[in-house]
């Protein structure tokens, strides 16, 4: 089975990398480049997630966020189970091309597959240490946008532990 090129660019310079018009991603050594996204209109950071070079492709193609499952090992369009498609309205690259940040309008407003908006809804209190003990974690968001059990059934927490 002949291997599709890969519509990147191959990493020449500096320059070409962090001057140059050039889209040539950096991916590390399990071949993924980390991904922020953050909410279009908002700017409220929804989620953190890798990207393979096919899930970078497929979005860039689709204008759908795609990414790689590192839990699950495999290709993962986001919303495809729930509905809760993220559509990008901007994609943006670092200046060593070794990270992607999405902005992005969600369907049915949540990103987190536990139902919260955002996956980051605790804090982490800081000055608090009780000796050796980290703090309790604080929810600053109490009310899911969806029920994961009825979206998703009694399936087991995708995230590895």
């Amino acid at each position: 089975m002949s291997q599709q090129p890969s519509p990147f660019a191959a990493r020449t310079s500096i320059e070409q990398v962090e001057e140059g018009a050039e889209l040539a991603p950096k991916f590390d050594a399990d071949g993924l480049i980390p991904v922020v996204t953050t909410d279009a209109q908002s700017g409220e950071l929804l989620m953190h997630g890798y990207m393979n070079a096919e899930a970078l492709r497929r979005t860039i193609e689709t204008g759908e966020a795609h990414y790689w499952s590192r839990s699950r090992q495999t290709l993962w369009h986001k919303g495809a189970t729930s509905g809760l498609v993220q559509t990008v309205k901007e994609m943006r690259i670092d200046d060593d091309q070794d990270a992607v940040w999405l902005r992005v309008d969600v369907t049915g407003g949540a990103s987190c597959h536990v139902g919260y908006r955002s996956c980051f809804y605790r804090s982490v209190p800081l000055g608090e240490m009780a000796g050796d003990q980290a703090p309790p974690l604080r929810f600053e968001e109490t009310e899911k946008v969806f029920d994961p059990r009825a979206v998703y059934g009694d399936a087991p927490n995708p995230t590895k532990l």
